[in-house]
């Protein structure tokens, strides 16, 4: 029963029961994590998002404990070997890894040594051997056993078939197991060498070709860059204690004297150790570490993510975006507000003089013609010199010309989700609207890529997929869902991500909308094909629909707290509207009066902040950043320069930065700040606009080493 979790997830978390039935019964019932941390307060003690996330989580965890629990025991009952005992400690387990060492012994094996050796009639032997009584002598006990044709033809074979047993007893041992559990987390140590004969083809590998670390302390990233070394045959990767450790351990265990019995056990467990027990533990501590390592990555790809989906939007303007390029030339298209395609050209400004004048005339009468407010130009290929031509251009107003982060663009101009928008234009068309839109407003447009192409990630295919995609999913639907969504100009791949949204009924949203025009109120969602109570319970106060019959619905005020807005209008004599624009009267509400059985005090001071900031969106207003013209190339760079530059992506080991030369460069964590950083996350995010200098440039391997110190050290030329 999910019931009896509650109590180890509340003090797993600092939480009460109370608050993780609360959550559990609203996810049971179909609510989605931003609707109950924003809408259910009084119901879960105002948990949050991350809290929210950590009681399912662990919830299926535990569930998925059961599963395999229930699993054990209708294997073990249907072949007889369930006793009172047995299950009284099945169900007392409370990690899947001692689950697991319960079952062992009873799991149904291929035939190994041991097995064998039972066959042949010597597990009596062994039971009197491990015993380890002084008196009795193994070599007399053992020809007692001596059957040529089982084939037991000497007391070596019959001792050696004894030793088999005994060593798969030990491997087996609860006890033993949790020591060496224990001993490898402890000092467990990570060894990776290089493959015979790989250490060319391997070259990308090389910091890794003699390493050694306890493996307990191997960041994430490094953890998944050997794993990536050996799955591809260029790495030989180790995980283990010393082994005069793990076998003294096994002798303070299980020996019991200096009889000639314990020589044979001692013999037994040596060869437990290296044939089964060794192994067994490597292999559960690459598995643990492996989900370790997967957890931090998703961790910080999420936090990368969520700051890219959090990005300043430019907002409504009439924006002019270009894919650009060199011989290919460079994919203009012209949009509206709406982030409608008007049209679209190809120029060649890098193609020569007489081609860079008619691009010049080109984009100028375009930018007239369209009334271009901003022009957005991609960092890829030719972005920089596309950018420098453009700006230099004689438009009849100053036009910002900024650089946007096309990652994944071509992606996107290559999904099925751009087929659909744009049937009758090729991939670069696509690509160029997709930057347009993307300065416009980022999160509208990035939802419409898999998250794991947007760039932000470092060993993204390496981790657990399933993980991954869940942890990634999670971000997106609490950035829209943060953000909130206006249901006459969103896309329905945007709509999807709102909370209680299906696509199909995102698709229907649209479809309504397109034929019977704007949305006048929240209260129209219902006319909408799929739409029922539930769907709107979940998703209304996540929908804004501005310029509407009912100001409230341009709010994040779900409907079902209208009343009380109504009530405190009613009060102070006064419209609705009123309240959302009046101050001097929001401060003369009493929100104790308000409260009712079903809304408390954090829901009444959600709506009063609310009807402050009506409809407020929570990302940063947008800022102009231009690289400099210093640099342009990778090879004008020169050590100790300071330039601008736009972080793209935070990992553990340090930041890498856009400083406009079509090469990130690496700001290592020691060289983030001036003091100590045990994350780069506390220092940097996604999309921050720096200040770096230049340490060191490696042109042939396109490597730039970065500083974002006030003064750093310059290495001199000669190292």
């Amino acid at each position: 029963m999910k019931q009896n979790h509650y109590p180890k997830i509340a003090s797993e978390l600092t939480l009460t029961s109370a608050q993780i039935a609360a959550v559990d019964e609203l996810l049971s019932a179909g609510g989605t994590i931003p609707f109950i941390a924003r809408y259910r307060k009084e119901q879960t003690g105002s948990l949050d998002e991350v809290q929210i996330t950590k009681i399912r989580d662990r919830l299926a965890q535990l569930i998925e404990l059961d599963k395999r629990r229930e699993a054990i025991l209708k294997s073990l009952e249907e072949r007889e070997l369930l006793t009172e005992e047995l299950k009284a400690q099945i169900d007392a387990a409370e990690t899947m890894s001692v689950l697991e060492d319960i079952y062992l012994p009873f799991r149904p094996k291929r035939r190994t040594r041991a097995i064998i050796a039972r066959e042949r009639g010597l597990e009596p032997l062994a039971q009197a051997v491990f015993a380890q009584n002084p008196d009795l002598n193994p070599s007399l006990e053992a020809e007692k056993y001596l059957d040529p044709e089982k084939g037991v033809a000497s007391v070596e074979d019959a001792l050696a078939g004894a030793r088999d047993i005994i060593a798969e007893n030990v491997s087996e041992d609860q006890n033993a197991r949790r020591e060496m559990r224990g001993l490898f987390i402890r000092e467990g140590v990570l060894t990776s060498k290089v493959s015979p004969g790989k250490e060319e083809e391997g070259a990308k590998f090389r910091d890794y070709f003699d390493w050694k670390e306890p493996a307990a302390k191997a960041p994430s990233h490094r953890m998944l860059a050997i794993r990536r070394g050996e799955n591809e045959g260029f790495l030989i990767m180790r995980i283990q204690p010393e082994e005069e450790n793990a076998v003294k351990i096994l002798d303070r265990l299980l020996i019991k004297n200096d009889s000639l019995s314990a020589a044979e056990v001692r013999a037994a467990i040596h060869d437990s150790y290296k044939r089964l027990l060794g192994p067994s533990m490597e292999t559960e501590m690459r598995v643990e570490l492996k989900i370790r390592a997967d957890k931090e990555a998703i961790r910080v790809f999420a936090e990368n993510l969520r700051e890219l989906l959090l990005a300043p939007p430019l907002g409504e303007k009439n924006v002019m975006g270009i894919d650009p390029g060199f011989r290919t030339g460079c994919k203009v298209v012209c949009l509206n507000r709406a982030g409608d395609l008007l049209n679209n050209e190809t120029i060649y400004p890098h193609s020569g003089d007489k081609a860079r004048l008619q691009a010049g005339k080109l984009l100028v009468e375009m930018a007239d013609k369209y009334e271009v407010e901003v022009i957005a130009v991609g960092n890829g290929t030719a972005g920089r010199e596309t950018v420098s031509f453009a700006k230099f251009l004689d438009f009849a107003r100053k036009i910002p010309v900024i650089m946007v982060n096309e990652s994944g663009a071509s992606v996107y101009s290559a999904s099925k989700a751009a087929r659909e928008e744009f049937p009758d234009y090729d991939v670069t068309v696509r690509g160029a609207v997709s930057i347009g839109r993307r300065l416009m407003d980022p999160l509208a447009e990035l939802v419409k890529i898999d998250p794991k192409s947007i760039g932000v990630g470092q060993y993204q295919h390496d981790v657990d997929q399933k993980e991954l995609h869940t942890g990634l999913e999670d971000v997106v639907v609490s950035c829209v869902n943060a953000v909130g969504v206006d249901v006459n100009t969103a896309s329905p791949h945007l709509l999807a991500y709102v909370s209680g949204l299906k696509p199909s009924i995102a698709e229907n949203i649209v479809a309504y909308r397109s034929e019977n025009g704007r949305f006048q109120s929240r209260r129209e969602l219902f006319n909408v094909a799929g739409f029922g109570p539930k769907t709107f319970e979940l998703s209304a106060g996540f929908i804004r629909i501005r310029g509407g019959e009912n100001p409230l619905d341009a709010s994040a005020v779900h409907p079902e707290s209208y009343h009380i807005v109504e009530a405190m209008a009613r009060d102070l004599d006064c419209a609705v509207a009123d309240l959302l624009t009046a101050s001097d009267l929001r401060a003369r509400l009493n929100l104790e009066k308000y409260i009712d059985d079903k809304i408390a005090m954090p829901t009444l001071q959600d709506i009063l902040t609310e009807l402050a900031k009506p409809g407020r969106d929570p990302r940063k207003e947008f800022e102009m950043f231009d690289f400099s013209e210093e640099a342009t190339d990778i090879s004008h760079l020169k050590p100790g320069m300071n330039l601008p530059g736009v972080v793209t992506n935070v990992t553990n080991f340090g930041a890498f930065v856009d400083i406009g030369v079509h090469q990130d460069g690496l700001a290592h964590i020691s060289q983030l700040a001036d003091k100590f950083v045990k994350h780069p996350s506390e220092i940097v995010r996604v999309n921050q606009k720096v200040r770096v200098t230049i340490l060191a440039v490696d042109i042939p391997r396109r490597r730039i080493t970065l500083s974002m110190k006030k003064n750093p050290v310059i290495p001199s030329s000669d190292n």
